[in-house]
């Protein structure tokens, strides 16, 4: 008889809606539960353990909560600014962490988390979401096969509704290069490694859109994400690959993902995980499923002791460094070199 795993305790620290996503994504993960939820004033984190259906403790501050339930691990879904406090706080604490993108808004911060993880010697992984979501996994996969040939071009779309809230202040977010567009360089990296230079354009107030050309040497490589769309307008995340055998599209917008390989455009079956939708109402995204694999990750190199070796703090750090030079190249006109 095998013996029974303990289950992974973790405590949510922000209860926006990212934490919303997180503690209903580990709700539906075997071996894993929300054992607290953290949030200034308490009263969105008691609003979300009425979404969660159970009666989590809730509380002010991460010390209280580590010194009143049990955990296993910190899920850090703060506001940006506050990202290094709150994961220094938990390493500190010898506290796993899974902190959420992008790591920090500059890199001394990066760079000091990841130092004190390293030297505590815990688990920590960065919400890079994108790297986890299934239609974005199965474009890797296609890649790495190289059934449809070499990858020629690639171009990636985000663009969602003007945020509010402090979300729209570059300074506490970093505007939409930052805290939207991101997720593509950071998956860009992942797929491709770090290109050689990138060249920037800025438009809008508050950084509002930001348009990229990642210089590579054989493919041609393009990335926009912005939030100066009107505030109703939605979101949409989408790609278009095209390879010598064919071209692969994925756009959220029309909820398909399509394959003209061979001059056929057909759909494209891509294993979705039983996540469901998000209960909540906030947020620009619903579905609960690249959510749930990035934490089903998580808990998995929890159990096994085993580092992450996808969105690791030092991964995170590199696309945060190639974000910066995006933006410097914007303010300055200039291709800028990633070294």
């Amino acid at each position: 008889m095998k013996p029974r795993l303990r289950m992974k305790n973790f405590i949510i620290s922000g209860c926006g809606f990212m934490g919303g996503m997180h503690a209903q994504a580990l709700q539906g993960i075997a071996g894993a539960r929300v054992s607290a939820l953290v949030d200034v004033g308490t009263d969105r984190a008691r609003k979300l353990a009425d979404v969660l259906g159970e009666k989590t403790p809730c509380f002010a501050n991460l010390a209280e909560a580590l010194s009143s339930v049990e955990a296993d691990a910190v899920n850090l879904c703060l506001p940006t600014t506050l990202h290094e406090a709150g994961a220094l706080e938990a390493i500190r604490l010898g506290k796993p962490i899974f902190l959420e993108k992008p790591i920090a808004l500059d890199l001394p911060s990066a760079r000091r988390i990841t130092a004190a993880a390293r030297q505590a010697g815990v688990i920590a992984q960065v919400g890079h979401c994108i790297r986890f979501w299934p239609e974005y996994q199965e474009l890797e996969r296609i890649v790495r096969s190289n059934r449809l040939g070499n990858l020629l071009s690639l171009s990636l779309q985000r663009r969602s509704g003007t945020p509010g809230g402090w979300a729209l202040d570059p300074k506490l977010s970093g505007g939409a290069a930052m805290d939207l567009h991101i997720h593509d360089t950071d998956y860009i990296l992942h797929l491709l490694g770090k290109p050689q230079a990138v060249t920037s354009h800025i438009s809008g107030d508050a950084w509002g859109h930001i348009f990229t050309t990642y210089h590579f040497p054989e493919t041609v490589v393009v990335a926009e994400g912005g939030w100066d769309y009107p505030q109703k307008w939605g979101f949409q995340m989408a790609y278009q690959a095209v390879f010598e055998g064919g071209a692969v599209e994925f756009d959220s917008a029309g909820g398909v993902s399509l394959t003209p390989a061979s001059g056929a455009r057909r759909p494209l079956p891509v294993k979705q995980p039983a996540a469901g939708k998000s209960r909540s109402a906030a947020g620009n995204i619903s579905s609960l499923g690249g959510y749930q694999n990035e934490l089903a990750y998580f808990v998995n190199c929890l159990k096994s002791g085993n580092p992450p070796k996808i969105a690791t703090l030092e991964q995170a750090t590199d696309s945060l460094a190639v974000v910066l030079a995006e933006v410097r190249s914007a303010q300055s006109g200039r291709r800028i070199r990633i070294p």
